[in-house]
This record gives C-alpha cells, structure tokens and sequence, in this order.
C-alpha cells in the first residue's frame, strides 16, 4: 500500500467516529479518520456532551453553597459565580479529553487527517484543509460525520442572541431574561445552568411536556422539580416571529389562549439537530438521503454501496453519542465479517439536570402501544435512606414488566444520580431478566439503589417499604 491508501477512511472523528477508527487499528486495518474541527471528539466532547456537563457541575456548586448548604449546617458568606472561571474550567476539561483521543490514535496507529472530507467514489475520499486536497484510496469508507443544531428560518443564529446550544456554551455573562426555544434534553440541561446562575429563564415548547418522548410520569415529575428552582414552562406553545429591538430579542408565540410574546437579552433555540450530511459528495457515488435526511443503511450499517457505511447521527435512531460509539464497533464487526449488531432497546437515556433523568427500554406507553399487557412499579425517593440523608429526595423510579413473562419492558428514573443507577436497569434489558430478578438482586444499605429493588418488588405487588 502506499502511503495514501488505506484499508479503511473514517469520515469524523467524534464519539462513532473515533471509537470505529481504533476498533478498526485493532483488528489490523490500516486507518485513516477525517476531521475537520481541528480537535477530536465531535460535537460532544468539543460544543455538546462534556463542556454541557462541565457548567452543570460548577453551576451546580454554586447553587448548593448558595441555596442549600445552610440546610447541612455550613454557613458560606456571599457566594459569586464566575462565569469567566467557569469557562475556563470547561475548556481545560475539553482540552484534557480531545488530546487523550489523540494520544489513543498513536497509540493505534490511527492516521489522522484535518479537512473537510468528499467521497468522490466508493473507494476514494478528497481531503481539503484550505490549503491542499488530497485524494486518498480505500477499501471501505465508513460516515460518521455527526450532526447541526437546527435553525429557525427567521431566527438565524448570531451566536451572541439568537444562540445555538453551541453559542449557550460559550456567553460572556450570564444572561438577565434567557428565553429557551425547545424543553428537550438540550434545553432543559442550559436552561439549567444559566437559571443557576441568576438568570430568568423560560422554556417554549411546542408539545405539552419537557423532554417529548420520555415517560410522561418521569416528565411531569422533572418539570414540577424545575420548576421548584425557578424555570417557567410554556408548553403547547410555537414561535412565530422574532424580532431584536433594543437590545432585546421579542419573541411571537401561538399559545393555546392566542397570541403572546416573550422578550428576553438571549434566545436559546434548541430545537433538536439534523444529520450532517452536505458537502460529502453522497451524490457522486449515487447514495440518496431518505425523507429525514438521513443514510439508509441495512443490518450491518452498510448504505447501497456496498464498499459506504455509515454510524451515528446521520442514520437512523436517537442522536446519542453512546449509541454511536456502540455502532462504531459493531459496524467494525460487520466489516470483519462477523455479526456487528447493537440492542437498541438498551441504550439509555439521560438528562443532566437536578434531578437527573435516565431511561432504557420502553415507556408505559410504547409498552401499551407495542401490545404488551404490563405491570407497573414504583419507588418515591422519600422512602429512601440514603436520599434523604443527602436532602435529595426528590424523584421517583418506575419499572415496566410484562406480565405474561415477567420481563423487564422499560426502567425510568428521575431523581439524584439517575445517570450512575441506570446502568443495572440497562443490564437488565439487555440479559432480557426478569422483573424477579431485579426485586431478588441484593443492594447495599444505604444506597439509592435500593429504590430499584422496591419498585421491582412493587412491579411484583410485593413491596416492602411501601
């Protein structure tokens, strides 16, 4: 092979990406990944997942000292949040983990190269950095080049007002009136942050409650809880118009009661991402984008080139970077010739506010709505020692069973730490266990995972602390 001929070309280096490309240099193929943001990691580890959570972490710090550190009897003068400092936190943890991705590729042999990318044919891409293009071979080539926040035809962003979810992690001061366009998982988690931080905050959404598609009962739990700490919700509500007067952004809606407006110093829009997709010369070797933009792909993740495939945000499938990550390696599987496959009922869910959300496997609804006769039970967080001991006691989990065969159909939890617990519930659905088996598993006392077992053993009509 020379130097510009490869085995495999992964296009983006983020969390499918990356993980396809090592799994690849681990199997023995010689790997190149295509990167055009100039640092790895992709949308969530440099504008998504990790600096979201790096401000919801000092942002919670702050909110603790400030409004619940007298309740465990430490008494704290006049606490001031550092917006600057807290930027700064963020980006150092960002740095730490896109340079540990790139010391992973030497340590594999992965060849990284910066540019966009364009597939001129099923077994060449064009690598351009804005200086030179070069085309490199390839015996297979493999699309996992992520996603765009979406954006309103009249509210373009400036990322300065009318900001993307990468301009929210990103402001110079905290905002005095933030308005959110979009309660989903993106919305709620900033709208956290900045209401933390000061600002006045409110969510338009057009449904009628936070995070659509989550468990309506977790759903109404999480917004009566935000709404505890100062967020204002207008559901079932659609933005019209936008207008920047004054230094203001005003904002039409369409309310169930008639026309409204809403006027703040920032919006954030959070409607939702689309596939990335432009500019990949899918045209050129005949590959068409289905109704929502996305790749078709088979079982295997291969596209109707059978030498393409494609992972992540741009098939179908939630737009989560740990189900890319799963794909990235099953679809290394498929290329090898073995059976790459992904549970997709076991990949969880969650949403990093305060209290956190964590879901896997079926809603009581998608449960009904898919024939199951089901049993439901539930666990309030009062009940539990250890929750109450750290004055977060907030929150309920609830279990799904089928009755017929008593397995596990769906866990959702919201509550403190949601995000650490929904792992045993995630084993679960994928080992197809039984709801037995969950009531049965032991748990340390006291932990919050004991408020698995006893919904368990509620789902069981059999609860014990209840």
């Amino acid at each position: 092979m020379s130097e510009g001929t490869y085995d495999l070309v992964v296009i983006g280096g983020g969390p499918g990406g990356y993980v396809c490309a090592i799994k690849a240099a681990q199997l023995g193929l010689k790997t190149a990944c295509i990167e055009k943001r100039g640092a790895l990691g992709g949308t969530c580890l440099n504008v998504g997942c990790i600096p979201s959570k790096a401000l919801l972490q000092s942002s919670e710090h702050y909110h603790f000292i400030k409004a619940d550190s007298g309740t465990h009897g430490i008494e704290v003068g006049a606490a001031k949040a550092n917006l600057g400092q807290m930027m700064t936190r963020k980006e150092g943890v960002v740095k730490s983990l896109t340079d540990g991705i790139a010391g992973l590729f030497k340590k594999n042999k992965v060849t990284r190269l910066d540019g966009s990318a364009r597939i001129t044919s099923p077994t060449s891409v064009e690598v351009s950095n804005g200086k030179e293009t070069q085309t490199i071979q390839c015996k297979h080539i493999v699309i996992a080049s992520g996603s765009d926040p979406i954006e309103l035809p009249f509210m373009k962003f400036d990322e300065k007002q009318i900001v993307s979810s990468t301009g929210a992690l990103s402001l110079s001061k905290v905002p005095k009136r933030l308005l959110v366009v979009g309660a989903g998982v993106i919305g709620v988690e900033l709208a956290s942050v900045y209401a933390r931080l000061g600002a006045e905050v409110e969510l338009i959404e057009m449904t009628h409650q936070v995070c659509p598609g989550m468990d309506d009962t977790i759903c109404k739990t999480l917004q009566q809880s935000l709404q505890k700490q100062g967020l204002s919700f207008h559901l079932g509500c659609k933005v019209t118009a936008c207008e920047l007067k004054k230094g203001l952004v005003r904002l039409s809606l369409e309310t169930p009661k008639g026309i409204d407006k809403l006027e703040g110093d920032v919006v954030l829009v959070a409607i939702g991402r689309r596939p990335h997709t432009e500019g990949l010369g899918l045209e050129s070797v005949g590959i068409e984008l289905n109704a929502r933009k996305q790749i078709p792909v088979d079982g295997g993740f291969r596209t109707k080139v059978p030498s393409i495939f494609a992972i992540g945000d741009v098939i179908d499938g939630p737009m989560l970077a740990h189900k890319a990550s799963e794909e990235g390696v099953a679809v290394m599987d498929a290329i090898a010739g073995q059976l790459g496959h992904v549970n997709y009922m076991a990949i969880p869910s969650v949403v990093y506010t305060w209290p956190e959300v964590a879901a896997v496997g079926l809603s009581e609804k998608d449960a009904k709505a898919a024939g199951f006769d089901i049993k439901v039970g539930q666990c309030f967080f009062k009940g539990n020692a250890r929750a109450r001991c750290a004055g977060d006691d907030s929150g309920i989990v609830k279990v799904i069973g089928d009755k017929a065969s008593d397995r596990v159909l769906g866990v959702h939890i919201v509550g403190p730490h949601a995000s650490e617990l929904i792992g045993e519930a995630m084993l679960a659905i994928q080992k197809r266990a039984k709801v037995e088996d969950l009531a049965a598993a032991p748990a340390a006392h006291p932990t919050l995972s004991e408020a698995i077992k006893e919904a368990a053993l509620a789902c069981q009509g059999k609860a014990i602390h209840m």
